[in-house]
């Protein structure tokens, strides 16, 4: 399906049903970009988690158990 049959279907449907298309559309966009900046951000810091041994300090403490104090 092409754009222009697309949009021409769209613009039959009811008001509710177009916001929902447009609402679901730009949710899709938030969520891919979201993702896209999530992957670039753990590439760019990917070496510095494997060569420097301070950011992953405490990952020794993750199989330690853990008690709350109140």
């Amino acid at each position: 399906m092409e754009t222009r049959e697309i949009i021409r279907a769209i613009k039959k449907l009811p008001v509710s049903k177009r916001i929902l298309i447009v609402e679901k559309t730009l949710k899709t966009i938030r969520e891919n970009e979201t993702r896209k900046r999530m992957v670039k951000a753990t590439e760019s810091l990917f070496e510095d988690y494997k060569n420097d041994k301070e950011l992953t300090a405490f990952t020794q403490l993750d199989y330690e158990e853990f008690y709350e104090t109140r």
